[in-house]
């Protein structure tokens, strides 16, 4: 029909095949772990060649670029849609910011250590793909400054803090809920040394060590 664009065949089934390549690498790295996916079984998964892999990604580094975008792009678009009703009350707001990065991490390991750890040798995001992690840093500095928390080293205490207990959770709980138990805690801890407000049903006095329940 006139006015119709043409698809691009091409450009689809190139689409298509780097998709199936990333959807082979993530399963390897959740079976073998983040730092030894090998592009000979990413490509035996897809049923190619090796050589004819390189023709979509030129190094495994490549690939773990392609990854890293991808894990970040995801949280991002999970985040906005997470705190897109975040509570009008300081306190309250930090809280559901903390469970939704630290919920979105514990849920898969090895993508938790490609966006947060350094495991892999060699690697480094190119600007393009650190750039969803950069808005979500600018984000999250602008979020914490909309709450009253204006200094940088409390936003790097504040991640500092989440994040260990992530890797104490992935580390020593896996699957189980020993460390995320102690988050709400931790961000009260935080929130108490920054100035924030107690939340109403939290403003009455804490009980003393050895008073019965």
């Amino acid at each position: 029909m006139l006015g119709e664009s043409k698809r691009d065949r091409v450009a689809e089934r190139r689409a298509a095949t780097r998709r199936e390549i990333l959807d082979a690498a993530w399963e390897q790295a959740r079976e073998v772990g983040i730092a030894t996916i090998t592009l000979r079984d990413i490509a035996r998964a897809v049923g190619m060649q090796p050589p004819s892999l390189y023709t979509h990604f030129d190094s495994k580094n490549a690939v773990y670029d392609a990854m890293y975008a991808e894990a970040w792009e995801e949280y991002e678009r999970h985040a906005l849609a997470q705190l897109e009703d975040v509570p009008a009350e300081p306190r309250a707001a930090l809280h559901r910011a903390a469970r939704v990065f630290f919920d979105f991490a514990v849920a898969d390991l090895a993508r938790h250590q490609l966006m947060n750890q350094r495991t892999i040798p060699g690697f480094e995001p190119t600007p393009a793909s650190y750039a969803p992690a950069v808005r979500v840093l600018d984000h999250g500095i602008a979020f914490l400054g909309s709450l009253g928390v204006t200094e940088r080293a409390d936003f790097d205490i504040w991640i500092s803090l989440i994040g260990g207990l992530i890797d104490q959770q992935l580390a020593n709980d896996p699957g189980g809920d020993r460390f995320s138990r102690l988050l709400e805690r931790a961000i009260d801890m935080f929130a108490d040394a920054v100035g924030l407000s107690a939340l109403p049903e939290k403003s009455t006095t804490r009980r003393k060590a050895g008073t019965p329940r």
